[in-house]
């Protein structure tokens, strides 16, 4: 076993503490990662607070890790010692189910295991990228371009992957308009993607506050939803828009803004339940979709689109010991526009 010192929790109302977590011996197709830099997503914040259902406590958050092989197992292939390498939200699946067999893991029939808070096809806890150490089976692994920094490129393992796989998905290029709800850790990597692949973007939100920054991450257009008359003037505007919001919003409203066949796809996961008057989708045909990141084939794509475009998430760089303070103020909006852990503070 290999032990590994992390920065653990031990419930929804406590602090983070060090700890020293076991990683399992290196199977024949195993990679062993040094982690180099974790981002703060947060889906860790509600998964630590225990938002989401029931955890497993102690609990090791973190799923956009960046980092390097420092030992493979027998019958590796994909990498070698060296090697700049990335873990996102999920560290397995069955690998057999229609979904799988696709390249969507992240919709495996029988679940996907997530990279924390999940049980592996060991029985043992998964716990993530709060650590110095993590041990993946190598199909599961991708690999970081060697023009993007390990510290921006922890964040596209999850912020990147979630707007970019919806982006992809419904086709946002040179003719559709699509719009951002939201402008934080995945609304301003949603703003560079869409940008990037030629649809005019518009941000849309609550204030104007960040509007010089959503025009300089590509934004075509940016309105505050605090001023009613955003609503009137954009009314049947959009083919796409991608809410990354994790609170509970007006989804109805948003519907409104929608074109003839457009989309509203949510990426942001609110605690609370949303609902929505039918009548805004049958009127104009309007779909309300979901996405959840992307398979492991769309993340390594993802990851040299945003290599070829120059595309890195805004960060800001902190210790081990910040953690609790970090996740204060994500939740207080005061980040721009993503929290990355330097492991080397462990």
């Amino acid at each position: 076993m290999i032990t590994a010192k992390a920065r653990a929790v031990d419930g929804p109302d406590k602090q983070f503490r060090a700890a020293e977590i076991k990683r399992r011996d290196l199977d024949l197709h195993d990679v062993l990662i040094e982690i180099k830099f974790a981002g703060i997503c947060h889906s860790d914040i509600h998964t630590a607070h225990g938002e989401w259902g029931p955890v497993n406590y102690p609990l090791v958050p973190g799923h956009e890790i960046a980092g390097i092989v420092t030992e493979v197992g027998a019958e590796v292939t994909k990498y070698k010692v060296g090697d700049r390498v990335g873990v996102g939200c999920m560290v397995d699946s069955c690998g057999e189910c229609e979904n799988c067999r696709k390249g969507e893991e992240q919709y495996c029939l029988n679940g996907n295991v997530p990279t924390y808070a999940g049980v592996d096809k060991y029985g043992e806890p998964t716990q993530g990228g709060y650590s110095t150490h993590i041990v993946v089976t190598e199909d599961f692994v991708v690999r970081i371009p060697d023009s993007i920094e390990l510290d921006a490129a922890a964040p596209l393992l999850c912020a990147g992957i979630t707007t970019y796989s919806p982006l992809n998905h419904w086709g946002a290029g040179p003719d559709k308009k699509v719009a951002v709800v939201g402008l934080g850790g995945l609304g301003h990597m949603a703003v560079k993607i869409a940008h990037a692949m030629g649809a005019e973007v518009t941000v849309l939100s609550q204030t104007l506050s960040k509007k010089e920054d959503g025009l300089q991450f590509g934004a075509d257009h940016y309105y505050a939803t605090s001023n009613p008359e955003t609503f009137e003037k954009l009314a049947g505007t959009f083919d796409l828009i991608i809410n990354t919001v994790s609170a509970k919003i007006d989804i109805s409203a948003y519907l409104s803004l929608l074109a003839l066949d457009g989309t509203l796809v949510n990426v942001g996961a609110p605690a609370e339940p949303l609902s929505l008057n039918v009548f805004s989708l049958i009127g104009h045909r309007r779909s309300f979709a979901g996405s959840m990141i992307g398979g492991i084939r769309e993340t390594q794509e993802m990851l040299n689109f945003c290599a070829e475009h120059n595309i890195v998430p805004n960060i800001e760089v902190i210790s081990a010991d910040q953690i609790d303070e970090a996740y204060k103020r994500v939740l207080a909006s005061d980040v721009k526009y993503r929290f990355v852990i330097d492991i080397s503070t462990m």
